[in-house]
């Protein structure tokens, strides 16, 4: 059974580790390189939990961790009622294709709604990656529509497909 839990300092090595090229950040998930000890610094200085966002590490059947889920806090409104959570995740190259994805979501977004206010958890993927699309729709998330060249990845505007989970829904 998939499950999350905090970031420790074990984690790290994992999770830097999708910082470091496109074989494990994954096609849909490279966006060039960025300071790996980003995920450090934020163990160290305890910014994995903020009341803004954060990140929780998911954990495979034995145990192990297999990757992150994070989120932030996001407007689609004026503040506070047009708040809500963004959400992403990234799974290890190893561990994808395993129904990870789909349980990290759904889980991040019980674990939303039990602990905030918010009514709404969004997450957005390219047009292109249906894994994901197939994770959401099978995390209980319903897609809203495509916007149109909303990421820049790899030298070209993409277009991205917006999911959305209510306080509520399965």
């Amino acid at each position: 059974m998939t499950v999350l839990r905090p970031v420790t300092g074990a984690d790290v090595a994992l999770l830097e580790g999708e910082r470091g090229g496109p074989d494990t950040a994954g096609k849909f998930g490279w966006f060039g390189y960025r300071d790996p000890r980003g995920i450090s610094e934020m163990v160290e200085q305890g910014k994995t939990l903020r009341d803004d966002g954060g990140r929780l590490v998911v954990v495979d059947d034995s145990g192990e961790p297999v990757g992150e889920v994070s989120w932030r806090l996001t407007l689609n409104g004026p503040p506070p009622y047009g708040e809500c959570w963004n959400i992403g995740i990234w799974i290890a190259p190893d561990a994808r294709g395993k129904g990870h994805g789909s349980a990290a979501q759904r889980l991040l977004a019980e674990y939303l709604f039990a602990h905030t206010l918010r009514e709404r958890v969004e997450a957005g993927t390219e047009l292109g990656n249906v894994g994901e699309q197939r994770a959401l729709e099978n995390a209980g998330f319903t897609r809203e529509g495509v916007l149109r060249r909303a990421c820049f990845r790899d030298g070209e505007w993409r277009d991205m497909v917006m999911y959305s989970k209510l306080r509520g829904e399965e």
